[in-house]
């Protein structure tokens, strides 16, 4: 007497169920295995910084009294050691790792590694993907408030968008930075200056010092999301061929000024940087003038005009220094390759 359908049905469904407990304790097994792992490595890596922490300042002491060869040795040692950093950097992109203050403040104490490179590389494509549409609708949505729409609600709507914007972006790079972006310095800090910024324009309350403002910073506000969409591409493009050369991090991002990396083609976009670094400061001196006005009662108004400044000294100096930097390695190169071509 053959079995009934259902039986036959039930008794697949029971057998894959049985190899799905047995897979699944297997992957708990192993699960174990690799926070175990995890744990050790962080503390490997531990004891390894401070180690060579202590070496590094035993080096710095005995610095004073050494003779010219242990003096060319203790050089060496320090570009290992500086080397070993940089691994250990890399190593600890795919280990858990507490978050810092943001992060904490934000998302709490979650674990927000990701632990293998095409899950890192989706998010930071996400990244990439989301910066680009939101500088698209971020420019329509000014050239609307601008040309069509002089409402103090759609400017409300505006506004909030640009807070909710940048506030998005520094959680989301603090967890790129999490995983192994090397994005750093200025570029940190701007984002958050930009938040605070969006959010003081949001709580500027109607009358005619907002009026007096409001043209410039829309008009602003369209230029630097055509220089966000700039930069975008030409970025991308620097980014791309160098990490198929293999002189880049997979992770590393797209950013609103000017790095190191992005030298290839900088005469076209230099220009424009640099224009709205001004124009960061010519709205610093409008908002000035205008705080000193008879008829400004708002806070707000002193209150931009410093951030704009913050801003633009920031964006400025922080461009100027790596362009230096990048004519000082190039004037070195150009040396070097002259001391070569006379040694020959």
């Amino acid at each position: 007497m053959s079995k009934p359908k259902f039986q036959t049905e039930w008794e697949e469904i029971d057998q894959e169920y049985q190899q799905l407990q047995e897979t699944h304790k297997i992957y708990r097994q192993k699960l174990e295995e690799l926070t175990n792992l995890q744990t050790t490595c962080s503390s490997a890596i531990s004891k390894q910084r401070k180690c060579l922490k202590d070496l590094r300042y035993s080096l710095t002491q005995s610095a004073q009294t050494c003779d010219e060869v242990a003096s060319t040795l203790m050089g060496d040692l320090k570009t290992q050691i500086k080397e070993k950093e940089n691994v250990f950097f890399d190593m600890e992109a795919y280990l858990p790792k507490k978050n810092g203050l943001y992060l904490n403040l934000v998302l709490g104490n979650v674990n927000v590694t990701l632990l293998s490179n095409q899950a890192k590389f989706a998010y930071k494509d996400e990244y990439e993907k989301f910066k680009l549409y939101m500088t698209i609708i971020l420019m329509f949505g000014a050239i609307t408030c601008l040309f069509f729409l002089n409402y103090r609600v759609t400017d409300e709507i505006f506004n909030f968008l640009l807070v909710w914007y940048y506030c998005t972006l520094t959680i989301r790079e603090s967890i790129l930075m999490s995983n192994g972006s090397r994005i750093k310095g200025w570029w940190v800090s701007h984002h958050y200056v930009s938040t605070f910024l969006s959010g003081v324009m949001l709580t500027w309350p109607e009358g005619p010092m907002y009026q007096m403002f409001r043209s410039q910073f829309l008009a602003f506000s369209i230029y630097q999301s055509f220089l966000q969409f700039l930069q975008y591409y030409y970025q991308s493009g620097c980014l791309y061929r160098l990490r198929a050369l293999g002189e880049r991090n997979q992770l590393d991002l797209t950013v609103e000024g000017f790095q190191s990396w992005m030298w290839r083609g900088l005469t076209f976009l230099l220009p424009f940087l640099f224009f709205g670094h001004f124009w960061q400061l010519y709205n610093s001196v409008t908002l000035f003038r205008l705080a000193g006005h008879e008829d400004c009662k708002e806070w707000q108004v002193f209150m931009l005009a410093l951030t704009f400044l913050v801003l633009f000294l920031g964006n400025f100096l922080t461009t100027l220094k790596v362009v230096h930097q990048k004519f000082q390695k190039n004037q070195e190169k150009g040396a070097e390759a002259g001391l070569k071509e006379k040694g020959k």
